[in-house]
């Protein structure tokens, strides 16, 4: 069974990484959430996608450059006309004790590329350790140096690998990393991909799938799951699909 994962909480909809996006995922009968963690500068692990403010809220700066303080007091939902008032950026704590109660899986996605956060996978791990969500989480990361410690810090935790282009000879990599799930840019997945990876037990969730031909094939290709920045809709597609 495919599963739903809101991208960015359900981003095509609502303020992307805010409250209102994941509880409109919740609603919308997504199996998970997607959200992407950073640090800033005191420290804290806050639920953002780019390593600056600008584009989501009404402030500029670097993430790390900005106290949690100064961060919450900016709107997150700034870019939609008032429709959703203020939303403050989360932190990752106020995300996962809202989530630990519902039904959701979370992946949550460290966005360590092009900063290099220092502890950001040890203080991710001890947020999803404090709410026991171990079997719920997905960490995923395109730093797969990152992955390798989250596996070697908490190996009872999944990690998955992300990329944009198709690898050479996935399988020996995923296996040397220790992942178990590979999140690969969806024009890059084969249906002889998906079967191939699925006898090996390596999960694939191809992102971002919105357009409803893609969302469709995908479902057809029996991916084991799929992120969408519209889980309503994807779910509606879904329960439509043979």
């Amino acid at each position: 069974m495919t599963h739903i994962f809101a991208h960015r909480g359900a981003a095509g909809t609502h303020p992307e990484n805010t409250m209102a996006a994941f509880e409109e995922a919740l609603k919308a009968g997504a199996d998970g959430i997607e959200l992407d963690v950073q640090l800033t500068k005191d420290g804290e692990p806050v639920v953002i996608h780019d390593e600056t403010v600008d584009r989501t809220t009404d402030g500029s700066g670097w993430v790390r450059d900005m106290t949690y303080r100064e961060l919450r007091k900016l709107n997150a939902a700034a870019k939609w006309n008032g429709r959703y008032g203020h939303c403050p950026i989360p932190h990752l704590e106020e995300v996962l004790a809202w989530l630990a109660p519902t039904p959701l899986m979370v992946n949550i996605e460290l966005k360590n590329s092009l900063v290099a956060y220092e502890r950001l996978e040890q203080k991710a791990i001890a947020v999803v350790h404090r709410y026991g969500l171990e079997n719920r989480t997905i960490f995923s990361s395109f730093n797969h140096n990152s992955m390798r410690l989250c596996r070697q810090l908490a190996p009872e935790i999944e990690t998955a690998l992300l990329y944009m282009e198709p690898l050479y000879d996935p399988w020996t990599y995923v296996r040397a990393m220790k992942a178990e799930g590979v999140h690969p840019y969806y024009r890059t997945v084969t249906a002889a991909f998906v079967m191939d990876a699925q006898r090996r037990g390596v999960a694939v969730r191809p992102f971002t799938v919105n357009k409803p031909k893609t969302v469709k094939t995908m479902f057809a290709y029996k991916v084991d799951a799929i992120f969408t920045d519209d889980p309503r809709q994807a779910k509606e597609w879904k329960e439509k699909t043979p």
